[in-house]
């Protein structure tokens, strides 16, 4: 830990070596005592289950400091929250009964996505499942979609893949607003946006070939009929998967269900899997929804989350079950309290359950080491910047020990 009056001499020192280092391995040359910023491509972690784990995760959060408008988003207010009201610790009034470590944040906030992104990767999770609704302008469709780009747009840096989990719902949303389509049509619109913004991208999951594509439902199109009209126009047929439960609504166009939380039994669940030819597995740690206090509806179930075990449970009952694929349900739902991200109410505890379910070798401490990053970015003067770059570029590389060492020696007491 040094002061900030120390801090050009010491880093300097830190980077000289470093910055030789990298030039040699480019074949570069640079003056003695300057920093050149190495960017190494991602590194893959190792683990010990074959598990493919993706989290479930939700791009629709605004901040103010983000918003078009100066407003806060409608999934940190519901109708009666405001975020601009603070409590004497300084914790922001939220539509959640969970807190996150960060505060409440954007979504599309490059900071929040870096330190997501890496959370997951020492996490062993392979890559994310974006809740996606639609091609279309309405509501709040526009920014959720381009918050999933910016999200999407980051993942390559860190070596992590990414389907789209489709929210059929929407459809009537769209054509209530626009005379011009049809449902058909719509979700075609919607259909030829992933295929030509998305399935094309090599950090998109392909299982067997196809691009995975997940429906949140359905919702909407119930018949097989319906959704063969709908993926006609792609060159690809797509991996399509369906609500737990919802095969009927869509085989054989779809080729499987995955699980998503209620408070239906996971083992009857898992024992049906084999009826599929693809089968995603599910774990969460508990259900407590917001709607009621938030003024969003009378709110559903509620499954306790234990202080963790819930998650530690389902979790094992994935791996008993022998799963080839895993959804975390969800990295960020917190309207349904439903995230595993690290919260005031169960720091990185959710996360280490996952690493001991993935198999990797890292703990809390490689956690908490990007959580400060994440924290110098928010408070460190733009001078630093180049230097939480190199920390970032160790960190998806895998060189640990220089990301810590580097982000120590930008500590200010």
């Amino acid at each position: 830990m040094i002061r900030l009056g120390g801090f050009i001499c010491q880093v300097m020192v830190l980077f000289f070596t470093v910055s030789l280092f990298g030039a040699c391995e480019k074949g570069e040359e640079e003056e003695p005592g300057t920093f050149k910023l190495v960017k190494y491509d991602p590194v893959p972690v190792s683990k010990t289950n074959g598990t493919q784990t993706w989290a479930h995760m939700m791009p629709w959060y605004v901040s103010k400091e983000f918003s078009s408008n100066g407003s806060w988003g409608m999934h940190w207010t519901m109708s009666t929250m405001n975020p601009e009201k603070t409590d004497e610790d300084g914790k922001r009034e939220i539509a959640s009964h969970f807190y996150p470590l960060t505060g409440p944040y954007a979504s599309n906030d490059p900071d929040i996505i870096e330190y997501q992104l890496l959370l997951m990767k020492y996490s062993g999770i392979d890559g994310v499942l974006i809740d996606w609704y639609g091609s279309t302008g309405f509501n709040d469709y526009k920014t959720n979609r381009d918050n999933s780009e910016a999200i999407i747009n980051a993942l390559d840096k860190v070596g992590m893949k990414f389907a789209i989990v489709y929210e059929d719902r929407t459809i009537q949303e769209v054509v209530e607003k626009d005379a011009s389509t049809t449902r058909i049509d719509a979700a075609i619109d919607d259909m030829l946006y992933i295929e030509e913004n998305y399935f094309n991208r090599s950090s998109y999951i392909h299982i067997n070939g196809e691009p995975l594509l997940l429906v949140f439902g359905p919702v909407e199109f119930h018949e097989a009929s319906e959704w063969e009209e709908i993926f006609s126009v792609l060159y690809s047929d797509p991996c399509f998967l369906v609500l737990n439960g919802k095969s009927h609504e869509a085989a054989p166009v779809s080729s499987g269900e995955y699980i998503w939380v209620d408070e239906g039994s996971l083992d009857y669940k898992y024992g049906n899997m084999s009826n599929f030819d693809v089968f995603i597995g599910g774990a969460y740690p508990g259900f407590l929804d917001f709607y009621e206090e938030g003024g969003w509806g009378d709110g559903y179930f509620t499954i306790d989350h234990e202080q963790g075990e819930t998650f530690r449970e389902t979790l094992q009952k994935a791996k008993s079950a022998g799963v080839d694929y895993l959804q975390l349900i969800t990295w960020n739902d917190y309207g349904e309290g439903t995230m595993i991200e690290p919260t005031e109410e169960f720091g990185f505890n959710l996360l280490e359950y996952v690493q001991g379910f993935t198999g990797v070798t890292y703990t809390s401490s490689e956690l908490e080491n990007i959580y400060e990053l994440y924290k110098l970015r928010k408070n460190s003067s733009s001078e630093n910047k180049k230097y939480l770059d190199q920390a970032f570029y160790y960190f998806v590389s895998l060189q640990t020990q220089k990301a810590v060492s580097l982000i120590d020696s930008l500590q200010i007491n």
